[in-house]
C-alpha cells in the first residue's frame, strides 16, 4: 500500500472529555458572571443574585474535580495557575523569614525555606516557589533543587529541630535536576542524607501535596537505547 492510501486513523471524542469540557466552560461562563456582578456592589438585588451565582460556581466546580479521571487530575496538578508555595506563604502564615544557603556551595532558588507563625504558632516552612511566568521558573530552575537545595532544606530542619518548631512542607516539583553539574556534587547523597535526617528529627513533619510531586527526568536522560538486530 502506498504511501498516500494509507489513512490515519482518528479515535471518537470520548463522552467523559466531552462533559468535563461542557462543565468547564459553564464554571468560566458564571465566573465572568460573577466578576460583572462585583461592579453593581451595594444594590440589594446584585448582592442576592452574586451570592446565588457564587454558591453555583461552588457547587459545579465541587461536581467538577469530583468526576475527574486519573490523569485529568494530573493535569490539574500541573495547571500553571495554580497556587505555588510563595502563594501559600502570603495566605496562610505571617512574620516569614527566608534563610538562604546551605552555608558549603550556594543558595538554590529552586527551594525557599524559613521561619514563620501559623496561627501564632512558630514554624518551619520549606517549598519548591516554582512561579507561574516563565521568568520566575526560569531563576527558580522550574522547581528542580540541586544539592545545595537539599543541604539548605536540611540546615532549616535541623534548625527547626533545635528550637522544637513543627516543619511544614509543600511539595510541587518535577523532581531533582537531573544535570551533570547536581550529579558531580553530590546529588544522591544530598537526598539519600535528607531522608535519613528527617526520620531522626525530634518535631512533626507535615507534607502536603499541592501540586505535581514525582521524578521527570529531561528527554537527555531518557534515551531509548538503539534496538540491536542480529
Amino acid at each position: 500500500m502506498s504511501p498516500k492510501d494509507k489513512t490515519k486513523a482518528v479515535a471518537p471524542p470520548r463522552a467523559d472529555h466531552s462533559k468535563e469540557t461542557d462543565r468547564q466552560k459553564e464554571i468560566e461562563r458564571l465566573e465572568k458572571d460573577v466578576e460583572e456582578l462585583r461592579h453593581l456592589a451595594g444594590d440589594a438585588n446584585a448582592e442576592a443574585e452574586l451570592q446565588r451565582v457564587r454558591e453555583q460556581v461552588s457547587e459545579l466546580r465541587r461536581e467538577f474535580y469530583t468526576h475527574l479521571g486519573p490523569w485529568q487530575r494530573a493535569q490539574v496538578a500541573r495547571h500553571q495557575q495554580r497556587p505555588y508555595t510563595l502563594d501559600f506563604i502570603a495566605l496562610l502564615f505571617t512574620d516569614f523569614i527566608e534563610l538562604h544557603g546551605d552555608r558549603g556551595y550556594a543558595d538554590d532558588k529552586a527551594i525557599i525555606a524559613g521561619l514563620a507563625k501559623f496561627h501564632g504558632r512558630p514554624v518551619a516552612i520549606i517549598g519548591p516557589p516554582e512561579g507561574a511566568r516563565h521568568q520566575q521558573r526560569l531563576v527558580r530552575n522550574f522547581g528542580q533543587p540541586k544539592p545545595e537545595g537539599y543541604r539548605k532544606a536540611l540546615r532549616v530542619m535541623q534548625l527547626a529541630a533545635k528550637f522544637g518548631r513543627p516543619i511544614l512542607t509543600f511539595i510541587d516539583t518535577p523532581g531533582a535536576y537531573p544535570g551533570i553539574d547536581a550529579e558531580e556534587r553530590g546529588q544522591g547523597e544530598a537526598i539519600a542524607r535528607n531522608l535519613r535526617e528527617m526520620a531522626r528529627l525530634p518535631v512533626p513533619v507535615i507534607v502536603t501535596v499541592t501540586g505535581e510531586g514525582g521524578l521527570r527526568r529531561s528527554a537527555g536522560h531518557c534515551r531509548r537505547r538503539p534496538r540491536q538486530h542480529s
